[in-house]
């Protein structure tokens, strides 16, 4: 999070916006602390796995997107582990 130039309180925030968003795209119904969760494990995920194809996102849309496309992901990996 320092390295994309984001704090604490940006990460929360930018977090739960990212994983609100991912909740309302994936169409599942979490809670607001869930969001935040999502958008912040999202973001650290998104960006391992686009930095292995050179990719590096950074600054507060960077994250934002890397929270929203990783928040995504886990929603889905979430669904087919509870099937």
């Amino acid at each position: 999070m320092e390295s994309a130039g984001v704090g604490w309180i940006a990460a929360i925030v930018i977090g739960g916006l990212a994983g609100w968003l991912a909740e309302k795209f994936m169409n599942s119904n979490m809670g607001i602390f869930m969001n935040i969760i999502l958008g912040i494990v999202g973001a650290i995920v998104a960006n391992a796995i686009l930095a292995g194809f050179g990719v590096v996102l950074g600054g507060w849309i960077g994250y934002l997107i890397a929270g929203f496309v990783g928040a995504c992901i886990l929603i889905a990996v979430g669904r087919l582990i509870r099937r």
